[in-house]
C-alpha cells in the first residue's frame, strides 16, 4: 500500500507541474552584420524555441567584405550553422523584454561557442548582439589564409523579430 501512495503522489505532482508549464516556444528570426578580423559580412538566423529556457535553430552567414590577401572563394566567405541555446532572461529576472543566451554550434568550418543578448521593445521587434567564437577547427593545419574567416572571434549586432 506504502508503494501505491508513493507512486500516485509522484504522479500527481508530475502532473500538476506538467499542467502549471506553458512554456515559451517563440520563434525568433534575426538579421544582422557580421565583424571580424579581414571580413565584415551578413547573418541570418532562426530560433525554435523548445521550452522557456532552451532553442534550437540554424544560423547561415556571408562575408561580404574581405580582405584580398585573403584570397576568398565562396565556399570560403559562406557558411551555415545548427545551434543550440540556453535561455537565462527569465533565470536572470532583469527584465521580461531582455534575454541572454549561452549556446554552442556546429558548423561546415568549426565546432564553436556563443554567447547573445536581445532585448524586444514590443513584442515582435529588437535588437541583439552575440559574440561566436570557435572552440575546434576541423583543420587543425589551415594553409590558406581564407579558412580563417569563419575560424575566429566573430561578433554580430542587428535586428530580432519574434514570430
Amino acid at each position: 500500500m506504502k508503494k501505491l501512495i508513493v507512486i500516485l503522489s509522484i504522479l500527481s505532482v508530475s502532473f500538476a507541474n506538467a499542467q502549471a508549464f506553458k512554456g515559451n516556444t517563440d520563434n525568433k528570426f534575426q538579421i544582422g552584420a557580421n565583424f571580424q578580423d579581414k571580413a565584415t559580412g551578413i547573418g541570418v538566423s532562426y530560433d525554435y524555441g523548445l521550452g522557456e529556457n532552451i532553442s534550437i535553430g540554424i544560423v547561415g552567414a556571408y562575408a561580404l567584405g574581405v580582405k584580398e590577401e585573403l584570397n576568398a572563394s565562396f565556399g570560403d566567405r559562406f557558411d551555415v550553422k545548427g545551434r543550440f541555446n540556453a535561455h537565462l532572461g527569465s533565470v536572470l529576472n532583469i527584465d521580461e523584454n531582455f534575454d541572454v543566451y549561452p549556446g554552442l554550434n556546429l558548423s561546415l568550418k568549426n565546432f564553436g561557442g556563443h554567447v547573445g543578448a536581445r532585448y524586444f521593445f514590443s513584442n515582435g521587434f529588437g535588437i541583439f548582439t552575440e559574440a561566436t567564437f570557435p572552440i575546434a577547427k576541423y583543420k587543425t593545419n589551415i594553409t590558406n589564409p581564407a579558412e580563417y574567416i569563419y575560424n575566429q572571434f566573430v561578433l554580430n549586432i542587428g535586428a530580432s523579430f519574434n514570430l
